[in-house]
């Protein structure tokens, strides 16, 4: 049994047929779609390191069926940047050393564009700690993620500010 489902992914409309209704969103995105930076951890929805955006909020893709998926708006990690020019949170993990190994760092850093377009976050680390939670770095590089949580929104505040004037 095929059935067929429409996406819109980093952008761009997509139809892809499924063989079987039972693939997951984080399998359809490595392995048909070759969009490999989304992360395969536990495939349990424990560490995070699959997480995308679907619709502005944030999901873990190993827990998501991609047949219920059908008219989503999907962002991945490769759908972040513009071009050349790195969206603020990567540029924000980058200029404060929030990561070491890497592999967590997509779906930490999807995570946290999800976290700040909630409005939850403001300027308390520990809130932001606790908001992230869901994402595990075995690295130990949770100070840098955190300070690179908060920079970025106060850059993407000001960014906004500028552009509303």
């Amino acid at each position: 049994m095929s059935l067929s489902i429409s996406i819109t992914l980093n952008g761009h409309p997509h139809e892809i047929a499924l063989d079987d209704p039972r693939v997951t969103l984080l399998d359809l995105l490595r392995e048909r779609l070759d969009l490999t930076g989304t992360k395969k951890g536990c495939d349990r929805g424990q560490c995070g390191a699959c997480t995308v955006l679907v619709d502005g909020r944030r999901i873990n893709s190993c827990l998501s069926l991609a047949a219920s998926l059908d008219g989503a708006e999907i962002t991945t990690i490769e759908g972040l940047a513009d071009g050349d020019v790195l969206h603020p949170v990567q540029a924000a993990f980058i200029e404060n050393d929030a990561l070491q190994c890497g592999y967590c760092t997509p779906g930490q850093i999807m995570s946290a564009v999800g976290l700040i377009a909630e409005g939850h976050a403001g300027d308390d680390p520990e809130r932001v700690r606790e908001l992230m939670s869901g994402n595990i770095c075995r690295c130990g590089a949770y100070h840098g993620i955190v300070e690179a949580v908060l920079e970025a929104q106060k850059t993407m505040a000001q960014d906004k500010g500028r552009a509303a004037a």
